[in-house]
C-alpha cells in the first residue's frame, strides 16, 4: 500500500517487475484513480501482480463500477471518510457497503480504516471477507518503545496478543 509517486519516478514496468520478484502478490495505490491506473496496470498485470482498487464510502452507483472494472485480487473498502484512526467504522453502514460492492463484483471484499477493536473486527467479519487493521496495531507498538525509540521489554507479545484477540473476534463472528 502506497503512494504512486514513487513507483512514476521509479519506472512503473520496473517497480512492477521488481516487486514481483521480490514476493509482492498486489498494490493498493492509495491515490491513483482508474481512471489514471493504465501505466501502472498494465505493467503489474504482466508482471502477476494484482491491483487492489479502493472503494469509499462516496462510491456511489455511478463510480462503484469504475473502480471495480479490471481491479483484481480484493476490493479494499475504506470504510470512513477521513483520516485512518480517528473514528470507528459504523457496523449497518459497513454492512450495506459490502452489499453494494457485491453487486458489482465477484471479488474478496476486505474492509479498513476504523476497525480497532476485536469486537468492530467481528463486526465487520459478518459482512466482509477481511477485516484490515493498521492503526490499532501502530498504536500499539508506539506505546511499547522508551523514550529513545527502543522496544520496551514485551512488545513482540503485546501485539501477538492484540492480533490474537481480533483474529478470534473474526472466528468467533463466523461460527
Amino acid at each position: 500500500m502506497g503512494y504512486y509517486n514513487p513507483i512514476y519516478r521509479y519506472g512503473a514496468e520496473a517497480f512492477a517487475n521488481d516487486a514481483a520478484a521480490a514476493g509482492v502478490d498486489g498494490l493498493i495505490i492509495v491515490d491513483l484513480p482508474p481512471e489514471e491506473d493504465p501505466e501502472l496496470a498494465e505493467p503489474a498485470r504482466r508482471a502477476g501482480l494484482d491491483l487492489v482498487r479502493l472503494a469509499t464510502p462516496t462510491s456511489d452507483a455511478v463510480r462503484l463500477p469504475r473502480v471495480v472494472d479490471r481491479a483484481s485480487g480484493f476490493i479494499y473498502y475504506v470504510a470512513i471518510a477521513g483520516i485512518t484512526g480517528t473514528r470507528s467504522a459504523e457496523a449497518g453502514a459497513v454492512r450495506e457497503a459490502v452489499a453494494r460492492i457485491r453487486q458489482v463484483t465477484s471479488l474478496p471484499v476486505a474492509v479498513g480504516f476504523g476497525i480497532k477493536t476485536p469486537e468492530q473486527a467481528a463486526e465487520v467479519a459478518k459482512a466482509a471477507d477481511a477485516a484490515a487493521v493498521g492503526t490499532a496495531l501502530v498504536d500499539r507498538l508506539a506505546q511499547n518503545l522508551d523514550p529513545d525509540g527502543k522496544a520496551k521489554p514485551g512488545l513482540v507479545e503485546a501485539v501477538l496478543a492484540d492480533i490474537a484477540a481480533l483474529a478470534k473476534g473474526i472466528r468467533d463472528a463466523r461460527q
